[in-house]
């Protein structure tokens, strides 16, 4: 499957593309709301609850309200850290040295130094409490797959896609990346940033207050399972990956 590919886009947008405009007028960006940086740190908070991370947004808040007199904990430098990452990718354009630049930030407390902004050389799965539940493809071929994604992404930068469009290719990039699992850790905060970036380059920095993060919070079961297209990397069936690109429309409802 290539990023570019649109042999999804028209069952798609006869289940929801076609709703896309309208939810992007009434998902009004331009009320009254906090500024881009409340609401970075509140997207870094829900990325990070993905994950596992247990810091609710009312404790990482009031936390940032009185830092100065305590040592932050772990689960606060994590979110720190992501938010720096929100914070330079905002500033930015989307490219991989970039990308790589947001991982290095974004995995201080993930990873070991010589780990982060670099492709893993190891061999990763996903596991749960029944054990394996996916194999991402091996190391040796995840340089060569993150170029070709990185290819596609320039190529439709490049291009004139419709707001419909840009939401499906969108969320069909934050599939593929999840699923070449390029790092050892931060696979998953990385692909809801690339997300949000690709649409933010493409339709406005308006676009980073765009609320995926605590959608797919909210929605964390469905999340990993519409994620889950196969037992491995070869065996993946994206015949299977409408439920999943469904979701990131729903957010602006």
């Amino acid at each position: 499957m290539h990023i570019t590919e649109k042999k999804y886009y028209t069952n798609y947008h006869k289940l929801i593309g076609y709703k896309i405009p309208d939810l992007l007028q009434r998902y009004n960006f331009n009320a009254p709301m906090p500024d881009i940086g409340y609401t970075t740190r509140t997207f870094a908070v829900y990325s990070a609850n993905i994950e596992g991370n247990p810091l609710d947004l009312n404790s990482y808040m009031n936390f940032k309200l009185v830092e100065q007199k305590f040592k932050p904990q772990k689960e606060v430098a994590e979110i720190d850290n992501l938010v720096q990452a929100y914070q330079y990718a905002q500033s930015h354009d989307l490219n991989e040295p970039a990308f790589l630049k947001c991982h290095t930030l974004f995995s201080k407390t993930l990873l070991i130094k010589s780990k982060r902004g670099r492709y893993r050389d190891e061999k990763v799965g996903i596991f749960s409490a029944k054990g394996l539940v996916y194999l991402a493809i091996e190391p040796e071929y995840v340089a060569g797959k993150m170029r070709e994604l990185y290819n596609g992404i320039e190529q439709l930068l490049n291009s004139k896609l419709d707001a419909a469009e840009v939401f499906y290719h969108a969320a069909l990039l934050h599939l593929l990346f999840v699923h070449i699992h390029p790092f050892m850790d931060g696979n998953g905060r990385g692909a809801r940033l690339l997300e949000k970036w690709f649409i933010a380059q493409l339709l406005g920095k308006h676009l980073w207050n765009l609320s995926s993060e605590q959608y797919y919070k909210d929605h964390r079961d469905e999340y990993y399972e519409n994620i889950h297209l196969g037992v491995n990397y070869y065996e993946l069936d994206y015949d299977l990956c409408l439920p999943f690109l469904s979701m990131l429309p729903n957010c602006l409802a």
